[in-house]
């Protein structure tokens, strides 16, 4: 069911081509200098199998990190994450 909800790897290698998951393995070490994204999320089909309330719901939050010699950096930590944050940048 996983592959249901939500049918694609939890991030990608990101690039000069933006989503270059083709030109590096997906079981290449990550090195220093290396960009990736973490993006869970959940996309409800609209199937009986759920419930009504949910169905066509889609949700992803991604946040790009880049790797560096001593762990990593997210370069989007300030972008809008939480529900009040959201709900204020769609006013705008």
């Amino acid at each position: 069911m996983m592959d249901t909800l939500y049918p694609h790897l939890v991030g990608h290698y990101l690039g000069m081509d933006i989503h270059d998951t083709d030109s590096v393995s997906s079981t290449h070490a990550l090195q220093p200098g290396m960009i990736v994204t973490i993006e869970p999320g959940i996309y409800v089909p609209n199937l009986a199998f759920y419930p009504s309330r949910y169905r066509g719901l889609a949700v992803r939050i991604e946040d790009d990190v880049l790797i560096t010699p001593d762990g990593c950096e997210v370069l989007t930590h300030e972008a809008p994450k939480h529900v009040e944050e959201l709900r204020e940048l769609a006013k705008k």
